[in-house]
């Protein structure tokens, strides 16, 4: 399919994301194009990209869960989150904030997340709100009476225009996830003991 250029549409000029991005509008009017009110704005497709690490830890899934739950801790032990802020009226709710350094670029995200209904021992899992779009999961799967695996799956939502570049960081963010689950294994080690 070709796309089309600034001179085979009516000679006017139009970009790329004329024709394939949606303006949010407040009305309740049908969104037309302004420069060519015969085509419509074409809303895009978001793509979630997942992200898994899994690992086994010396310590029952009862205290790794314990352990993961107590959010604000997780800066402790993840390596790219900088804070996590419980909200005091409603703590299903908290603030993260990210903050990483890749290919010498500062990256910064914030995000409100709201916690789903726990699996007590079993799975713990959210969904933003607003902010950066992601969710995630947690399992924690019993080994034995003093160890489990914890499977940890973060997701985030991509236009589809940036797959193919979050598909080539996918293993970059997944050893990131796995590095944070060697921490946890640590911390939470402690956290057994405390």
């Amino acid at each position: 399919m070709a796309i089309p250029t600034s001179r085979s549409i009516n000679s006017r000029s139009f970009s790329l994301p004329d024709l394939v991005f949606k303006i949010p509008r407040t009305s309740s009017k049908r969104s037309r194009n302004p420069i060519c009110p015969r085509l419509k704005f074409v809303s895009p497709v978001m793509e979630w990209q997942n992200c898994t690490a899994k690992m086994e830890v010396d310590i029952p899934a009862s205290v790794a869960y314990k352990c993961y739950s107590d959010r604000e801790a997780i800066p402790k032990w993840m390596p790219f989150i900088s804070s996590v802020k419980v909200l005091e009226d409603n703590p299903s709710l908290s603030r993260w904030s990210l903050k990483y350094n890749a290919f010498g670029q500062d990256i910064e995200f914030s995000w409100l997340a709201r916690n789903l209904q726990p699996t007590p021992n079993q799975k713990i899992h959210w969904r933003s709100l607003e902010g950066l779009p992601n969710r995630g999961v947690v399992r924690f799967y019993p080994k034995g009476p003093s160890s489990c695996l914890v499977e940890l799956t973060v997701s985030y939502e991509v236009p589809p225009l940036l797959s193919p570049v979050a598909s080539a960081l996918q293993p970059l963010l997944e050893r990131l996830l796995q590095r944070g689950l060697k921490s946890f294994a640590t911390f939470a080690k402690k956290y057994q003991t405390a």
